[in-house]
């Protein structure tokens, strides 16, 4: 018994320390062109992960996560392009006025739920673009916000292990959250509200808290990602953007931790050989979504095998 159990010890810690090796090596065999791929992967890998934790968790399907990227990418490079802030503190600026909007946006629509709050953040979603859009003074509109970069000499290398220290962060912190008394909370929710409700728990606030945690990831996602580009567009906080976001957790694997992180990173390099297609790819990515949706719920992560997952994934 105790040498399967040091043989499970020694999986759980070594699996992840190998993936930690396998993703420091990228900038020493990639190209620029695919170095670029990796790092545009784990901005979606935070994106994805962090909708995951209301979609998949709380089962609040918002459409209004990649509004929140926008928000933290305009408001961190407001502040440095206005205020002269350092890209890192304006991050955090951003980060901290994406995790107050979602608060006053959950807040509001939250206790709505089901059709009517996928809705109302729809609905959120565009008015932003629109407002973006034609806001020139500040935004630059359809022109782009150009904004200072992170580092004084341009390096993919150095954006790639900037992106790669932040997602594990945020990974390491969905996945405390999941594992701890707050993620049964958001479990019990998922599961059964009513029952949630009659067994003491708060359950408008629990999915308030959950949109506003996610919302302040997406913000931090997007204030990386729009210092990487070095130029903030509409097309952040587009709806293309948030389907994208939604196919690849739904195809990853909704609910499960893994599955975001999968679906990132096959969605992205898949859509790098389909890209000839134009904007259709995100439509087939939604196509995709539906029938995994339909026919395998789990999606990929339910289709390598439920005792693999049952172990590692849950």
């Amino acid at each position: 018994m105790g040498n399967k159990q040091q043989a499970g010890t020694a999986k759980k810690v070594g699996i992840p320390a190998l993936f930690i090796i396998l993703a420091i090596l990228p900038p020493f065999f990639l190209s620029q062109y695919w170095l670029h791929v990796m790092i545009i992967s784990l901005f979606y890998v935070m994106m994805a992960s962090s909708w995951n934790l209301i979609a998949g968790f709380t089962g609040q399907v918002s459409f209004a996560h990649a509004a929140f990227s926008g928000i933290g990418a305009y408001a961190s490079g407001m502040v440095a392009v206005n205020l002269g802030v350092p890209p890192w503190l304006g991050i955090l600026i951003g980060t901290g006025v994406a995790a107050l909007l979602g608060l006053g946006l959950g807040y509001l629509c939250i206790r709505m739920g089901g059709i009517y709050l996928s809705l109302t953040t729809l609905g959120f979603s565009e008015i932003l673009r629109i407002i973006i859009t034609n806001e020139d003074k500040w935004t630059r509109g359809t022109m782009g916000l150009q904004v200072p970069g992170f580092f004084s000499e341009y390096s993919k290398a150095n954006y790639y292990y900037l992106f790669l220290v932040v997602t594990i962060f945020l990974l390491i912190v969905i996945y405390w959250i999941v594992h701890s008394e707050m993620g049964l909370t958001f479990r019990a929710v998922l599961n059964d509200e009513l029952a949630a409700s009659s067994s003491g728990i708060n359950t408008i606030r629990v999915r308030i808290l959950a949109f506003t945690i996610s919302s302040a990831m997406a913000g931090l996602a997007g204030g990386l990602y729009g210092h990487y580009l070095m130029l903030i567009t509409p097309d952040i906080p587009s709806l293309g953007q948030m389907f994208l976001v939604l196919a690849m957790a739904v195809i990853g694997g909704m609910g499960s931790f893994i599955g975001p992180i999968v679906g990132s990173f096959v969605l992205e390099t898949l859509s790098e050989y389909i890209r000839i297609y134009g904007e259709y790819h995100v439509l087939l990515f939604g196509l995709v979504a539906l029938a995994m949706a339909r026919f395998a719920p789990e999606g990929l992560m339910g289709i390598v095998g439920k005792k693999w997952r049952k172990e590692w994934v849950h």
